[in-house]
């Protein structure tokens, strides 16, 4: 019986050491799994900030430019304009064009034609280049503020004008104009096509020519399309159409 007492002592001395060893081991353990991100951690870490970066770029993307436009500010710079298009807007010389009740969108997209040298005309080449895109959509807000003006047809040629305007020329896959341009005249104001209605017949005479001989590329936007149909136009058709639509109101 004294024999047993030691050994049940070393019996219990072992287990003690053997729960202390496993506590240990369990402590160790727990602190390798917070302190030591696993791969998947990391790649699942990096995934979701891929992603938030994605997300914030999508979100950047989708946010519309304000686009603001003064009427007022647009009317102090148009001061210089006047000389060629009039202080109403409507200018005195035919082969100039009329500003005044013309499209908004229209307009500041011929400025920046205009400008960036895309839009050759003679006469306007450095007037533009000290103004920055906000001040060529304050000018354009102003003119198409104004009223614009009706013109007045003459009768030679009329008809002819008023059915290719109408009707197009089927024969030359010729569409009629007033699929864009409206059947006043008035253009479409949201898509940037012009208004037709009021302007000089000479200043509309030289566009469609110009078109036709691909002196004029500021169609691109829409597929080349003024170009296309006024390759297929004669001198006389140009003339005729020319003079129908300035009377269009």
């Amino acid at each position: 019986m004294p024999r047993l007492l030691p050994i049940s002592r070393s019996v219990w001395y072992c287990s003690v050491l053997l729960l202390l060893l496993v506590i240990v081991v369990c402590v160790i353990h727990a602190d390798t799994d917070v302190s030591e991100p696993t791969e998947n951690d990391i790649l699942d870490a990096m995934e979701a900030e891929t992603s938030t970066e994605s997300l914030g770029e999508v979100a950047e993307v989708s946010v519309p430019e304000v686009e603001i436009s003064s009427v007022e500010a647009g009317r102090a710079l148009s001061a210089p304009c006047t000389a060629c298009h009039g202080t109403d807007g409507n200018t005195l010389t035919p082969a100039n064009s009329n500003l005044a009740g013309q499209g908004e969108k229209y307009l500041y997209q011929q400025l920046l034609h205009i400008q960036s040298g895309k839009r050759e005309i003679a006469v306007m080449v450095g007037q533009l280049t000290k103004f920055d895109k906000q001040d060529l959509r304050n000018i354009a807000a102003y003119y198409a503020s104004l009223p614009g003006r009706i013109g007045q047809s003459k009768e030679e040629g009329l008809e002819q004008g008023e059915s290719i305007y109408r009707g197009g020329i089927p024969d030359k896959q010729v569409a009629a104009c007033t699929a864009c341009h409206a059947p006043n005249g008035n253009g479409n104001m949201l898509a940037g096509f012009p208004r037709l209605s009021g302007q000089p017949v000479e200043y509309t005479i030289a566009q469609l020519k110009a078109y036709r001989e691909q002196e004029r590329t500021t169609d691109e936007e829409f597929g080349n399309m003024m170009r296309d149909i006024a390759a297929k136009l004669t001198d006389s058709e140009i003339e005729a159409v020319a003079n129908y639509m300035t009377g269009l109101y």
